[in-house]
């Protein structure tokens, strides 16, 4: 039965959060949280790491216990640890954790001040007013979790686009190796790369005696089959994500494509133009009568209606159509137009590889240089550098760049962005740097105005490279703060400097609007990793597809130019 790097670290997850309801030690628990971001957001699949008889204490905070653990999920699927705090805590608490606002601190005095166990009873004390006497809610807290519950119990369950990919890209390997396959693809919001998805549609073109569907059915990670036929089925996974499977004739595999992918708007307005043509557009083709005239490929369904290919990414009935009947389709940045990474950590900060180690893992990439832009010294958690720790870093940055071959290392910072707009560290060290990483970390709910501001006044240093992720959301955790991003993206424009689309599958920050808007304001945008490990690079896949969503082109992507070209760009090498 497989297992996913995401199924490992929801159980790691689940085992820190119920020590934290019973009280356990902070480092206990520390421990757990760390390890699921380690191999949650690895690149590599840990049980293949296993299988190869790799040593997974190498992996950073994974000592004997951990790497024992993972083992024992790998084969078995459970973990004993996880079944023993599931019996002596009650079933359905953890459900609670899925509402914004409530940590595990919370959920512990809830439970044990007021008995509440489940998100019902958690409706209940906040609509009854039974919060707000508990200590560290209060009257504004209990009416957040009444509004986070209501919109809970008003929407289904989604997955992350990198969460849901481990599971797509393992059931299209294996559909794949069925025999009579000819075709697989997975439509709907996953190919439109939108930020999360609700299910997974896997079209299948396949020969008539093709046992696909009873394969699919026998799946090792189906948990239960909701409908079967001889063309459609519907499965759940175990991790709880729906897959829905549909066997299409070749002729109608291009057509099928198009209406499975969506969007619902896009596929309406192709509708309306095929029908002023005295056309049919379905699933199975495009029909003039009763005689299919296209339908095999994706490319002549449009072909049949006047228009070029349109990517999937822009399929969201936002424009796309006119700018293809009028030839104005963007030719959207690909992975590989990338030409290097402006934002990665090490383990001088809080990351799990050394400079060389991640300028290596980017070169294996075809990347031809890389930042290393640490946190600076007020983010204390991650270690951030001191001046002098910095100014040590760049001096062994310039070593390894006399030592390295087909790969420049570039000096840089995160940098705080202060409460007042002013930087983490004194413009003497920032003007050592060759990219300067503005980031806002702290102080999230100031008020529109000010935040804006704050943001505004950092950019006006001079040594000011890169807005990092920009608005600061967190997908289904945190909201993004309150800031004018037009202003800000105009102001970014009339200083000169840069926005990120950070592609962390917890951020892909810049939204896909923003971006769209920036391209329209004539502002570069760098599409960077975030990495802090050598396998987060595997990112920038995310990063492009969002960066796609937003109609982004590679002469609208800072890292997608060549170094010297990059060069004449950046604060110090400005005329």
């Amino acid at each position: 039965m497989p297992i996913h790097n995401a199924d490992i670290a929801r159980i790691f997850e689940e085992i820190a959060d119920l020590l934290e309801i019973q009280g356990a030690n902070p480092f206990r628990i520390r421990a757990y949280r760390n390890a699921a971001r380690t191999v949650g957001e690895f690149g590599r699949d840990v049980g293949a790491l296993l299988a190869a008889g790799e040593d997974l204490t190498r992996l950073p905070g994974i000592g004997d216990d951990l790497a024992g653990k993972i083992r024992e999920i790998v084969e078995t699927g459970k973990c004993a640890l996880l079944d023993r705090l599931r019996k002596e805590l009650p079933s359905a608490i953890t459900e609670l954790l899925h509402i914004p606002g409530l940590g595990p601190k919370r959920v512990r005095a809830l439970w044990h001040d007021l008995g509440v166990q489940t998100i019902e009873q958690l409706y209940r004390a906040a609509r009854d007013g039974r919060i707000r006497s508990l200590a560290g809610f209060g009257e504004k807290t209990e009416l957040k979790i009444l509004q986070s519950v209501e919109a809970h119990l008003g929407t289904t369950r989604r997955f992350k686009l990198a969460t849901a990919a481990q599971y797509a890209d393992s059931l299209v390997a294996y559909l794949r190796g069925v025999s009579g396959v000819r075709q697989v693809e997975v439509a709907g919001s996953f190919r439109r790369m939108r930020e999360t998805v609700g299910d997974l549609d896997i079209l299948v073109a396949a020969q008539a005696k093709s046992p696909v569907m009873e394969r699919f059915a026998s799946y090792d990670e189906v948990k239960e089959v909701l409908a079967g036929g001889p063309t459609r089925a519907s499965v759940i996974l175990r991790s709880g994500l729906q897959v829905d499977l549909r066997v299409v004739d070749e002729a109608s595999y291009g057509s099928a494509l198009v209406y499975f992918t969506g969007s619902k708007a896009h596929n309406i307005a192709i509708r309306r133009i095929a029908q002023e043509r005295g056309l049919k557009i379905n699933e199975y083709g495009v029909f003039r009568g009763e005689r299919r005239v296209a339908g095999e490929t994706e490319a002549s369904v449009y072909r049949a209606v006047g228009l070029p290919l349109i990517p999937p990414e822009l399929r969201e009935d936002r424009g796309e159509i006119d700018a293809a009947q009028a030839g104005r389709l963007p030719k959207l940045v690909e992975l590989s137009d990338l030409r290097g990474d402006l934002h990665a950590h090490t383990k001088a900060t809080d990351g799990h590889a050394t400079i060389r180690e991640m300028a290596h893992a980017a070169q294996s990439l075809g990347l031809e240089y890389l930042a290393i832009t640490e946190h600076s010294r007020r983010l204390t958690v991650a270690h951030g550098l001191d001046p002098q720790r910095l100014l040590k870093q760049c001096d062994e940055i310039d070593r390894l760049n006399g030592a390295l071959k087909g790969i420049t290392i570039l000096k840089g910072i995160e940098v705080d962005i202060l409460d007042d707009g002013t930087l983490d560290l004194p413009d003497s060290v920032l003007a050592e740097l060759d990219i300067v990483v503005g980031a806002v970390h702290s102080k999230f709910d100031l008020p529109r105005a000010k935040q804006t501001e704050r943001i505004l006044r950092a950019m006006d240093n001079r040594y000011f490279t890169i807005l990092a992720h920009p608005t600061g959301r967190m997908i289904e955790s945190r909201e993004p703060y309150d800031a004018d991003m037009l202003r800000i993206i105009r102001h970014a424009r009339q200083r000169g400097c840069f926005l990120e689309l950070n592609a962390h599958p917890e951020r892909l920050d810049l939204l896909d609007t923003w971006c769209l808007t920036a391209r329209e304001e004539g502002v570069l945008i760098a599409i960077n990793s975030d990495a802090h490990g050598t396998q987060d690079f595997q990112n920038l896949r995310f990063g492009v597809g969002q960066a796609r969503r937003g109609w982004l082109e590679a002469k609208n992507v800072l890292n997608a130019r060549p170094l010297k070209e990059l060069r004449k760009l950046l604060p110090k090498h400005r005329p």
